[in-house]
């Protein structure tokens, strides 16, 4: 008899799960407590695959063999806690993706800050230099889906500690961590540690032929290394120390890997600011650990383009520039945004707040920020930590308002930067439409 496999939650990721699934046999329901989209439910329908919204047949869930658990579930989620007491094994989609991918190589890259854009240059080096490349995961398709309709050699995937908190196998041939900063505190009992061991299980199942790229720079990753077995080649990346792996010394990167070295002045990445600057040694090393020869990362780091929402560059009009970086979920995210300005800055600031501190920001906001223009339904913290400190706070409830509150706060030679610092769901549908919302209203000045 067929294993049953119920997926809960029918997003980008449950909906992958349930197509891989049935291509291999299962019995498959897709369960979600919410609505599915049209696009996904058609999907779903044109497989003969079974699903269900609003509701969840506790029963027949209670029955299956398996559970795919969408990332996005809490553990204290009550159906969860029901499934785990009856001992159903709950993996995540990652998971299932890995025990279909045949002989393929996996780069996986996680992290609190930086890790969509590091995903997205190791895909652009291994696609430069030749290799057939997947760029799957947090971002662009799911790895479940890619796995079951279009395999590839190479999956570079975007992983969250969600995802990476219901691995049993999952084993990437190359483990990208770029950084560990407070963040979804709220789903790990506001227990910073719980959320570190998350992040480093991208490295538990590795072996000796494996990579570990890290940041030794990072504070709390090293603080924390060596409780873990680590059985991958340690390749640390730094800016301060001279190592074995990728450093930048006197505005040169060095990336060493066994007896190969190359070297290239940082002044030609194309990715600007201190913290690309750790994104492109972890890129490089990632390449150069895939044997892509050195005159094609050198290219790849040359011609790379930045993403959709994040540092990006909407419009310059009377004088007075418009990034989105909506992408800023999280506090450190708009740190390192502010970090990289040059110029008085307009900070659009708020939304879903997941236990901020905002008094991490305090210096880069005295020395950069001339007025807060708040994007939330509650802001009450953002004026808590600013009121005072920055001369102009105004609290807007669309992007429209926002964008039009900022225009008319700034003068020529000033920055609007949308960074928001908090999650999107109070007023928008996700990151990205808060992203589009923004540039529209810019455009339509």
């Amino acid at each position: 008899m067929a294993k049953q496999l119920v997926i809960l939650g029918g997003g980008e990721s449950g909906v992958g799960a349930a197509v891989l699934a049935k291509h291999k046999g299962y019995e498959v329901l897709v369960s979600d407590g919410g609505s599915l989209k049209e696009v996904y439910r058609n999907e779903l329908d044109a497989a003969g695959i079974e699903w269900e919204q609003g509701a969840h047949s506790v029963d027949r869930i209670l029955e299956a063999d398996e559970v795919v658990k969408s990332p996005g579930i809490p553990e204290k989620n009550e159906l969860i806690k029901q499934i785990r007491k009856k001992g159903i094994p709950v993996i995540s989609e990652i998971e299932l993706a890995y025990r279909y991918k045949g002989d393929s190589k996996i780069v996986a890259i996680t992290g609190s800050n930086g890790k969509t854009t590091t995903t997205s240059l190791i895909y652009h080096i291994l696609n430069t230099g030749g290799l057939n490349t997947a760029l799957v995961g947090n971002i662009g398709e799911s790895f479940a889906r890619q796995v079951a309709l279009d395999p590839k050699p190479v999956y570079v995937v975007e992983v969250s500690s969600f995802q990476l908190d219901d691995i049993i196998t999952f084993r990437p041939d190359i483990a990208v961590l770029t950084n560990i900063t407070e963040d979804h505190l709220d789903r790990y009992d506001y227990n910073f540690e719980n959320y570190i061991r998350s992040k480093f299980r991208i490295i538990e199942n590795q072996k000796k032929g494996d990579y570990f790229i890290y940041n030794m720079d990072d504070e709390v990753t090293m603080r924390y290394i060596d409780q873990f077995k680590i059985n991958s080649n340690q390749l640390p990346i730094s800016m301060a120390h001279e190592n074995n792996g990728a450093f930048i010394k006197d505005g040169e990167m060095y990336v060493r890997t066994g007896d190969d070295f190359m070297s290239m002045s940082v002044y030609d990445f194309t990715l600007k600011g201190k913290h690309n600057q750790y994104n492109t040694m972890a890129g490089s090393l990632a390449g150069t650990t895939m044997e892509i020869r050195k005159e094609k990362i050198r290219e790849a780091v040359q011609t790379f383009q930045n993403l959709e929402h994040r540092m990006e560059h909407v419009a310059t009009i009377r004088g007075v520039e418009f990034i989105n970086d909506s992408k800023a979920t999280n506090i450190n995210s708009t740190w390192y945004a502010l970090e990289s300005m040059d110029k008085p800055t307009i900070l659009v600031l708020g939304g879903v707040d997941k236990g901020n501190d905002y008094s991490l920001l305090m210096d880069m906001v005295k020395e950069k920020v001339k007025a807060i223009v708040c994007l939330g339904l509650d802001n009450q913290k953002i004026h808590a930590a600013f009121d005072g400190v920055v001369p102009v706070i105004v609290d807007t409830a669309s992007a429209q308002e926002a964008v039009t509150a900022a225009f008319s706060y700034s003068e020529k030679g000033d920055v609007v930067l949308l960074s928001p610092g908090c999650a999107s769901f109070d007023l928008f549908k996700n990151y990205e439409d808060r992203g589009t919302q923004f540039k529209k209203a810019v455009i339509d000045l």
